[in-house]
């Protein structure tokens, strides 16, 4: 049996639609066009316990590309514009999408020039416990504060604090660019969708999101 961290991200689509029998195939708005580059999903700042990075957002180019999409997101606050097909090809990634965050976190430290990035498992009977969310909690917070984004391997469904859903049944990356009240609540940037392209999220619920997966921080 392969470990939860080698689990392989079977759809990670955007676009991909849950139906009464399960997942669909890879709708049309799978294929969103990526956007410039250009747009500031949050502006750099610091203080009263909070901090969001300066993220220069790319949408993924199709429906296979979401772990080098939120490499590339997660570069951008470092000032990085690397291309996601060539992480792509370092990560293995194919149309099966790309196979663990194992093979995200060599080509973040590969690009960002330090071997600083390192895998954390929650397995999936784990999610809850507090001891699980408080290291998540701090990992991002020690991340971002090192003007680093977090990326994590997610699957199923989370809400974020606005009461909108997240579906992701086979498999999605994100990155985490930024925290508030000390960490209790993230930012996500989400290659997915570009008019969703930030939100936020309780990190209990980021936890629960990751779990049988694993992040990078």
């Amino acid at each position: 049996m392969a470990t939860t961290l080698l689990r392989k991200t079977v759809l990670t689509a955007a676009g991909v639609v849950a139906t009464a029998g399960g997942i669909a195939g890879p709708a049309i708005a799978a294929h969103a066009a990526p956007t410039t580059g250009t747009t500031s999903v949050v502006a750099d700042r610091k203080g009263h316990g909070e901090r969001e990075l300066d993220v220069r957002y790319e949408a993924q180019p199709n429906f296979y590309f979401c772990g080098p999409a939120a490499a590339h997101n997660a570069l951008s606050v470092q000032g990085k514009n690397i291309d996601v097909h060539a992480m792509a090809e370092e990560m293995g990634t194919t149309e099966a999408g790309t196979n663990s965050i194992n093979d995200i976190t060599p080509v973040l430290n590969k690009e960002t020039g330090k071997d600083v990035y390192k895998s954390t498992e929650i397995p999936v009977d784990k999610a809850r416990d507090r001891d699980k969310v408080d290291k998540l909690r701090a990992d991002v917070v020690k991340t971002v504060d090192d003007g680093r984004a977090v990326v994590a391997n997610i699957a199923g469904t989370a809400t974020d604090t606005d009461g909108n859903a997240h579906s992701f049944e086979g498999g999605h990356y994100i990155s985490v660019v930024g925290y508030r009240d000390g960490g209790k609540v993230v930012t996500i940037a989400d290659s997915a969708n570009p008019n969703q392209a930030s939100y936020r999220m309780d990190v209990d619920e980021l936890a629960r999101w990751i779990a049988s997966r694993g992040y990078s921080s």
